[in-house]
């Protein structure tokens, strides 16, 4: 059956006009339309937070639960229901602040769900103060000298957890962020998209070197499994490697050809290259975009069920009732 993306629309938003959750909202409704899984077939799980709010906005099952504890609900969804499409969505504080556990080990355990976190770089619903994603020296509400700590990257957290796919896209880029949902429903096993997007009241401007076309054809590269590592306006610039880091090289100078430059990986189980790339920042690196980690392993929800098949075949009962005839029966008369 062919779905549409109104099959899955419920609801009028209620955010900041501008603000990236829009962007985002109207890409999974349209991914999910495009994957063509059931609305009843699918269940968007959030924790607190504006981007929380969007499960009241999709026409599938959902649940806006508790603060940080997306993850722990969406384990406990797919596995007792494995046959659902399980979609987390959490913002940069629910996620990575008092979800910061839930995400390690939600990669770690690598269960077969989608999360999306959606990076802006600051707490929103409760009205500016800096989160775990904001830079050093960010002044904020909670911060009016500035930050004095390092932020989380996303992408470090995930690979560091033994994460095995790993994406990212910016909200305002429909095509780039439909194409990342996809391809995280189609990995099997935790699925983590950052999504960059700016809060236009408290942090607007966060990702402006890429919020616009014209900025992403400048400041970011588009990465392909299997294809050469090229960006640029004109797609004149490549990565190259240069001892165990990345350089960048323009094609045509210095004898450097297309074929000199890196094809990207993947697939590689070894994520060294892979977190290169996801690490990269400007002005002197382009931005990563696109899947960079996509790994096949076992997953989480998997041998939960097939270690419960495997006791059960060992076992005499496999029902209550078969449980009480298994010990002495007396009839009372």
């Amino acid at each position: 059956m062919e779905y549409k993306n109104t099959d899955f629309k419920k609801g009028q938003p209620r955010w900041c006009p501008g603000c990236g959750d829009h962007f985002f909202l109207a890409s999974l409704h349209k991914a999910m339309a495009e994957i063509g899984i059931a609305p009843n077939n699918n269940a968007v799980i959030s924790g607190i937070g504006c981007s929380s709010r969007l499960p009241h906005y999709m026409a599938t099952y959902g649940m806006n639960t508790i603060h940080g504890r997306a993850a722990a609900i969406a384990t406990g969804c797919k596995v007792a229901n494995p046959e659902l499409e399980v979609w987390q969505v959490s913002g940069d504080g629910d996620g990575l602040a008092i979800g910061g556990n839930h995400f390690i080990h939600a990669n770690r355990r690598n269960i077969n769900i989608n999360i999306i976190l959606l990076n802006n770089r600051i707490y929103g619903l409760t009205k500016g103060q800096y989160s775990p994603t904001s830079p050093r020296g960010f002044v904020s509400k909670s911060s009016p000298y500035g930050t004095v700590e390092d932020p989380f990257r996303p992408a470090e957290l995930c690979f560091g957890a033994r994460g095995h796919f790993f994406a990212r896209a910016v909200a305002t880029d429909a095509t780039g962020t439909v194409e990342i949902l996809k391809a995280a429903q189609r990995h099997k096993g935790t699925a983590v998209c950052e999504i960059l997007q700016n809060c236009v009241i408290f942090n607007n401007g966060t990702h402006d070197s890429v919020y616009t076309k014209e900025g992403r054809a400048k400041n970011a590269i588009y990465l392909e499994h299997g294809k050469p590592m090229i960006f640029g306006e004109n797609n004149e610039f490549g990565l190259m490697q240069e001892g165990f880091g990345l350089k960048v090289v323009k094609i045509g100078e210095n004898g450097v050809t297309e074929k000199d430059i890196l094809v990207h990986d993947a697939h590689c189980q070894d994520n060294t290259l892979q977190l290169k790339l996801a690490m990269m920042e400007g002005p002197d690196f382009p931005i990563a975009l696109g899947v960079i980690r996509d790994v096949e392993a076992p997953t989480y929800d998997d041998s939960v069920t097939a270690q419960i098949e495997e006791i059960k075949a060992k076992k005499p009962y496999h029902t209550f009732a078969e449980l009480l005839e298994t010990n002495d029966i007396w009839t009372i008369e």
